[in-house]
């Protein structure tokens, strides 16, 4: 069974919280609208990993406050680093593992840095844009080098 887009943030500036929207129109320069937008990235996080980071340290952190752009449900993103997949009609390849920093913990809470790490989502590169919105299918296209 594919995995899903759960929820989508974006923020227009980097001071800003992300907020929460349907959809969003992705070009290979990025996501419209997002601060990161001429970054030509994508970044993903499982909604398992806040689910988990609450059950292990009690913290609860909202997908608006992780500041990974799609929030995913039922696809692990740490196998598709390497990996060509789909975001809705947005392709892209997984880079690397998106690991917390000390940044995101000063703006939420200590432990977060620890309680993240190797689940703290996934930076994809853009291959071809297109539109990504609530409820979209994450598919795995093939691996990368076979592309």
């Amino acid at each position: 069974m594919p995995g899903s887009v759960e929820q989508i943030h974006v923020a227009p500036a980097e001071s800003e919280l992300p907020a929460p929207v349907d959809a969003v129109e992705v070009t290979a320069d990025g996501v419209v609208g997002d601060r990161y937008g001429q970054s030509r990235d994508l970044t993903l996080i499982e909604s398992e990993a806040l689910e988990g980071l609450r059950e292990d340290t009690g913290i609860e952190l909202s997908p608006a406050e992780v500041r990974r752009q799609v929030l995913t449900r039922g696809v692990r993103l740490n196998d598709l680093v390497g990996e060509r997949f789909t975001v809705g009609g947005v392709e892209c390849v997984g880079q690397e593992l998106c690991e917390p920093c000390n940044h995101l913990q000063g703006l939420t809470y200590p432990g977060v840095l620890r309680g993240l790490v190797h689940r703290g989502g996934l930076r994809a590169d853009i291959v071809s844009g297109g539109r990504i919105a609530v409820g979209d299918e994450i598919l795995r296209v093939s691996s990368a080098g076979n592309g």
